[in-house]
C-alpha cells in the first residue's frame, strides 16, 4: 500500500530548489481575484520545513510595518509559481523560533 502512495505522490512532486531553516527566500504565489490572476511575492526568513513528500510545508516570517507576519505554504502546491533563494544562512537550530522575539530580521 505504501508503494502505491509513493508512486502517486511522485507525479505531483515539483523541484523547488534547496533551502533550509534560516535562509531568506522569496515565494511567488498565484492569487486569483475573480476572473483575474496575479503573482504575489512574499519574502522572508524560513522558520521551519516539515512533512514528507507532497505534504511538505514551509513557514516563512517577515516584518511588515513593524509587525511580524508568518505564512505557511505547501511546498508542492500548484498555486506556488516558484521559490527562489535570496540569501543562504547557516544556523545551528532546525527551527529558529527565537527569531520571533527579535525586533528586526536581517
Amino acid at each position: 500500500m505504501d508503494n502505491i502512495l509513493r508512486a502517486v505522490e511522485k507525479e505531483h512532486l515539483q523541484e523547488r530548489g534547496e533551502f533550509s531553516s534560516g535562509d531568506i527566500v522569496r515565494i511567488h504565489e498565484r492569487i486569483s481575484e475573480g476572473a483575474k490572476e496575479r503573482i504575489q511575492v512574499f519574502e522572508g526568513i524560513v522558520l521551519k520545513r516539515s512533512g514528507p513528500g507532497t505534504r511538505e510545508m514551509v513557514t516563512v516570517r517577515k516584518i511588515s510595518s513593524g509587525i511580524g507576519v508568518e505564512k505557511t505554504y505547501p511546498v508542492h502546491s500548484p498555486k506556488i509559481e516558484k521559490i527562489e533563494l535570496v540569501k543562504k544562512y547557516h544556523i545551528r537550530q532546525a527551527k529558529p523560533y527565537y527569531l520571533r522575539r527579535l525586533r528586526r530580521i536581517r
